[in-house]
């Protein structure tokens, strides 16, 4: 048995059903600033342009990648469908939220955004190793194929 399937098979045996609640608030929050992000594409780009990226040309492309990968990948989540694979999309965005963006002003700075990027962040790792659980769409199409 490989790895991914050990670890899908524990999951499984120890998934409490309310992890669901958190899988769906992770998926929200990740939707809603998406969302943020569209309505107010400005602000994405001066967290990009204030980051240690700024320096580097022809990032623009990052203010129009970046909520639509939130918008779908906060679905995805919050239905359970492919959320190993919408965590792990996610993951290097985090990373860049993380450590390139809000790093300068420190996790207890004024105006600080950097706990919220770092608690997503956690709870992404956490999904991509744990799934989505017994109550998403993974497991009903997986309960269904198996019929």
């Amino acid at each position: 048995m490989s790895f991914l399937h050990q670890i899908n098979a524990w999951s499984t045996a120890h998934n409490p059903k309310w992890l669901v609640v958190v899988r769906v608030a992770l998926g929200l929050c990740l939707f809603v600033k998406g969302f943020s992000f569209i309505k107010n594409d400005a602000l994405l780009e001066e967290y990009i342009s204030s980051s240690s990226l700024g320096g580097i040309e022809n990032l623009s492309w990052l203010t129009t990648i970046i909520p639509w990968v939130h918008l779908l990948g906060g679905t995805m989540i919050v239905a359970g469908l492919f959320t190993r694979l919408a965590a792990l999309i996610q993951i290097p965005i985090l990373i860049g939220a993380v450590f390139f963006v809000n790093s300068k002003s420190g996790i207890f700075g004024n105006e600080s955004s950097l706990l919220f990027p770092i608690i997503v962040l956690v709870l992404l790792f956490f999904f991509l190793l744990e799934g989505s659980g017994l109550l998403s769409l993974d497991h009903y199409f997986a309960t269904y194929k198996k019929r």
